[in-house]
């Protein structure tokens, strides 16, 4: 069975993609928050990541 990877419904701020990342990878969700902020505060890049992210990333069934 392979692994997809989706959007969370439980563990959403604003669309749920660092929740879903952190789901997929069996992480914690505030690790995956954290490095997503570090990106976005260090020449944007997390937002432009989490934007692409948002728009790529399916929502979950």
């Amino acid at each position: 069975m392979s692994k997809k990877l989706y959007k969370s419904q439980d563990n959403r701020m604003i669309c749920g993609v660092c929740g879903g990342i952190a789901e997929y990878f069996n992480i914690d969700v505030t690790l995956v928050r954290l490095i997503c902020v570090f990106l976005g505060l260090w020449a944007g890049s997390g937002v432009l990541f989490y934007l692409i992210a948002a728009l790529v990333i399916p929502n979950q069934e």
